[in-house]
């Protein structure tokens, strides 16, 4: 492949000589507090009562089904990021191993995973918001958007704002910030575990598997069962991939990613099992099914008023964690893309502070609108789509190279690679396969603008096109 062979080799390194390159100051404390931010977020705070409603008691075993999938995505970064420590995460490796023009729709569905991924967190930190801003006389309508009978969602806006320029200051401060609001956020889910497993009743989970396990159609025209829950509760495990863009931005990559990838993982998958096992065990999932803020909801419903309100304040104070490592990620992102030229080059520029703050504005003004306007049902399972056709792409470059160059230096060897990179890829297309199917046509249609956009202006643009004197 002409990526491979003449320019991102492994041995020539990730960007151009001169090119400006990102401050490393992260530890692998700092990226598993990156991880856990990203990962346990909306996925458990809100779009549980997404779950429960497609597939009942049995969204247990959708949590289960997503995280064994994103276990084995997450063994194919750790190997593929340690061996590219690079700020384009996914995209960057396809470049390497599988060539320019995967790599462009790769980034193209990355690009809409983050955007798609900061605009649904913010709408879900808005539902939270908007119960303690109504106690105050904010109007109702400034806090949703059309689909949902409202005007534009304000507080959606507002979170956006305020985390993009939390970035904008540096990376080290956002860092710490975030490791101090991940703490409040792993200490309010354990208050609401405490608060509700005297609730506990084995009763509420009869029918366990109400809608079948496979997808299939309700006659509401609503996609239901455990698989089709498990495609979009898929969205609550993914954040690890968010570490592998720190990559350039860490002290030691090749030992820090891999215990960032993984342990960030491991201990968001223990939090979902707790929280999903005592919500569901609680109450009847049909009193929390679709509602914005579930946990509130479940509390307030068993008379833990104080404790509910505890709960969304913490939400409020918490869940821009989730924003901050999605946000960090995609203008990393955009970053290496703008570097390969497949973006104009002036947003890869560096600021003084040895952020890209120009990409951080230019991502933050499209998440900002799509959070303003759409709900967060239709937002989460676009997001997903761009999610795993990265992961399968993952999954691939791992089993690529592990065919190409065997013998290759390792950092962290992900073991048993041909199961767990087949588990990776062959997950995800079933997951993918389980989305709704509207959610697919429009994945479709946003990877065929992307071949629009890559024919008419990334390829001419991009490095490999200039001739070899000028790709440095």
């Amino acid at each position: 492949m002409k990526g491979w062979n003449r320019r991102k080799t492994l041995d020539r390194g990730i960007t151009h000589p001169g090119e400006a390159r990102l401050a490393a100051t992260l530890s692998w404390p700092h990226l598993i507090a990156l991880g856990v931010g990203a990962i346990v977020g909306t996925g458990i705070l809100t779009l549980i009562g997404v779950g429960a409603d497609r597939a009942g008691p049995s969204v247990l075993l959708s949590f289960a089904i997503a995280g064994a999938i994103c276990a084995c995505a997450a063994l194919a970064y750790a190997e593929m990021a340690t061996m590219m420590p690079t700020a384009g995460s996914a995209y960057s490796y396809s470049y390497a191993v599988l060539g320019e023009l995967i790599a462009w729709l790769v980034g193209w569905c990355l690009i809409l995973e983050y955007s798609l991924v900061v605009a649904t967190v913010a709408v879900g930190w808005s539902g939270y918001a908007s119960s303690l801003l109504s106690g105050i006389g904010f109007p109702v309508a400034l806090t949703k958007g059309p689909a949902l009978g409202g005007i534009v969602n304000l507080p959606a806006i507002f979170i956006i704002a305020v985390v993009a320029g939390l970035l904008m200051v540096g990376t080290r401060e956002s860092a710490r910030l975030n490791t101090v609001l991940v703490a409040v956020k792993i200490v309010t889910l354990t208050l609401f575990v405490v608060a509700t497993l005297p609730h506990f009743n084995a009763a509420n989970l009869h029918p366990f598997m109400p809608y079948g396990f496979s997808k299939a159609m309700g006659p509401d025209g609503v996609e239901r069962g455990v698989m089709a829950a498990a495609a979009i509760i898929f969205f609550a495990f993914y954040g690890f991939d968010a570490i592998s863009t720190a990559a350039e931005e860490t002290k030691k990559p090749e030992r820090d990613l891999s215990i960032g990838i993984v342990g960030s993982l491991l201990i968001s998958t223990l939090i979902y099992i707790l929280v999903a096992a005592a919500a569901v065990g609680a109450l009847p999932y049909t009193r929390f099914a679709d509602s914005p803020e579930p946990l509130a909801l479940i509390l307030r419903t068993l008379g833990r008023g104080e404790i509910a309100r505890i709960v969304a304040a913490a939400a409020v104070i918490a869940l821009p964690t989730v924003l901050l490592g999605f946000l960090y990620g995609q203008s990393r992102i955009f970053l290496a893309m703008a570097r390969d030229g497949f973006l104009p080059i002036g947003l890869a520029r560096i600021s003084k502070r040895g952020t890209p703050a120009r990409i951080t504005v230019l991502t933050a003004i499209i998440v900002a609108i799509l959070a303003g306007v759409l709900p967060i049902d239709q937002i989460a399972a676009l997001a997903n789509a761009g999610t795993l056709i990265a992961f399968i792409s993952v999954g691939t470059c791992l089993l690529v190279m592990r065919r190409r160059a065997p013998d290759l230096k390792r950092p962290f060897r992900t073991p048993l690679a041909w199961p767990v990179g087949l588990g990776a890829i062959g997950g995800c297309l079933y997951l993918f396969a389980s989305l709704p199917t509207k959610t697919l046509l429009w994945c479709l249609l946003w990877n065929a603008i992307g071949l629009v956009v890559y024919v008419g202006y990334a390829r001419r643009h991009s490095v490999l096109a200039r001739p070899p004197a000028e790709q440095g």
